[in-house]
């Protein structure tokens, strides 16, 4: 029998021990319990039998004999405290109860705040009832989990033993709710669009397929929430947004999980520019939501965000850090030979973007918003005024990040449906992203208003504003492989 499996036979033993007392291990309800963080905050006397009753629930963290003392330290989302459970001063269930405790376990405890001589806050137990008998061991307080791949399959312990890595999915649902609120008092209305599409449109990525037995029909799981949205303009919801999973079927990297979450809004009779105020108000908010002040520390580095964030021409940022006009198709070509890159057979906005990736988003510390990108690489974006070789679409990069990406919405059908031709011509038509989304194009035609539309990775956000170098430790449950048995 290995270690573990020892272990848990005993704490199996100790469950049997704790039900032949007639008492249940797995718990019962236990009303008014008080977070313990306002527990510690309580006043006390000096006399600990005349302190406040309290009522708390928790975790125990700790667990010590002193003879006919027991000492454990209990622990909630708010904090932790110690209780001492005295032979003579509990019933004798409550004492035979606590005789079978192990790190772990779950506890309720009813008792007097108080202090011991050494000057430590104390629950003293009047009685305690178990809520649940752990029966796998946990890690000791002072070690924790220090495997990460064990922590990464154990992300509920790895929550209970890493305070930090709590706090910041605690400052995400801030976040979230924080957004929320705000885009609910700009007059946006929160919507629910299809997970499950007959076409993965909105983007250019891999979508993950499945089938639908009833239909016989194949589906896939959404790659972008755009095109429900903006038939949603068409419908008549003027200012509408999604926060939610999408999902594709590519690579996992530090920034990139398969599936993630994405807030994507639409306002009819904006454009990209209404974007860029409405996206540097809602950060600004953010960031002062967490407490920050406007200056959040990422890394070795701390980003400013106090407004108006820099606005730079993507072109003037090819010339600056390329050294050619993004428009010299010989120079493009010559400057990507250099990296390696063959021009033969690819687009010159593709080479111009490969470039850009390159030499110039390493540059862009930010907040900064670049604007007016290369027409080809926006099939559903309006084009320039006065320049149809650029399309009004920004991307807001901070920390060489990027974090939202926006367009003055393309709402005119002929044009549109002629875009997304040239954008699928020469995909196998097998591939999912080569079929043309007819309906939307035909919502098209019903009429939509003009509008400006944004997207934010929600997770990229949430790692910038918790100081997070990895997108793991920002999702509760990041993919894994499967464990080899």
């Amino acid at each position: 029998m290995t270690a573990d499996h020892r272990l848990e036979a005993d704490r199996l033993a100790k469950l049997e021990a704790i039900a032949a007392l007639g008492v249940d291990p797995w718990g019962r309800r236990f009303d008014g319990a008080q977070p313990i963080a306002d527990v510690r905050a309580l006043p006390i006397t000096d006399d600990p039998m005349t302190g406040p009753e309290v009522r708390a629930a928790g975790r125990i963290f700790t667990h010590r004999k002193m003879g006919k003392i027991r000492f454990l330290d209990l622990v909630d989302r708010s904090g932790r405290i110690q209780v001492m459970v005295g032979q003579k001063q509990v019933d004798e269930t409550s004492w035979a109860v606590a005789e079978q405790c192990d790190l772990g376990d779950l506890l309720a405890v009813v008792g007097r705040l108080g202090t011991t001589k050494a000057g430590e806050l104390t629950i003293f137990a009047q009685t305690i009832q178990y809520q649940g008998k752990a029966l796998l061991p946990h890690p000791d307080k002072w070690s924790g989990i220090e495997d990460t791949e064990f922590a990464l399959r154990h992300r509920y312990l790895d929550f209970i033993y890493d305070p930090e890595l709590r706090a910041k999915a605690v400052k995400r649902v801030q976040l979230l709710q924080f957004i929320r609120t705000w885009l609910a008092g700009r007059g946006f209305l929160e919507v629910e669009t299809p997970v499950l599409q007959a076409i993965a449109g909105g983007a250019a990525a891999r979508p993950f397929k499945t089938h639908h037995n009833a239909l016989d029909i194949p589906l896939f799981l959404r790659i972008a929430l755009e095109l429900p949205l903006k038939k949603l303009l068409v419908a008549g919801f003027e200012r509408v947004f999604e926060m939610s999973r999408v999902f594709r079927n590519e690579g996992i990297s530090p920034k990139h999980n398969p599936e993630f979450t994405m807030l994507e809004l639409y306002e009819a009779h904006g454009d990209y520019e209404t974007m860029m105020e409405l996206t540097e108000s809602l950060i600004v908010g953010c960031v002062q939501t967490l407490g920050q002040g406007l200056e959040v520390e990422y890394g070795d580095v701390r980003v400013a965000f106090p407004p108006p964030w820099r606005r730079a021409a993507y072109g003037d940022l090819f010339r600056e850090f390329v050294g050619v006009e993004m428009m010299d198709t010989d120079g493009v070509a010559q400057q990507a030979r250099s990296l390696g890159i063959e021009p033969a057979g690819k687009d010159h906005d593709v080479l111009v973007h490969l470039l850009f990736e390159h030499k110039v988003e390493g540059h862009l510390h930010g907040p900064i918003f670049v604007f007016d990108y290369p027409a080809a690489l926006c099939p559903l974006t309006k084009r320039k005024a006065g320049d149809p070789r650029l399309a009004e679409r920004f991307e807001l990069y901070v920390n060489n990040m990027e974090l939202a990406n926006a367009y003055t919405e393309l709402n005119d059908p002929i044009t549109q449906e002629a875009t997304f031709r040239r954008q699928l011509a020469g995909l196998p038509e097998e591939e999912s992203m080569a079929k043309m989304d007819d309906e939307f194009v035909k919502a098209l035609k019903y009429g939509m208003p003009p509008a400006g539309g944004m997207g934010m990775g929600i997770d990229r956000l949430v790692m910038l504003l918790t100081n997070s170098q990895t997108i793991r430790e920002v999702i509760l449950f990041p993919l894994l492989r499967p464990e080899l048995k």
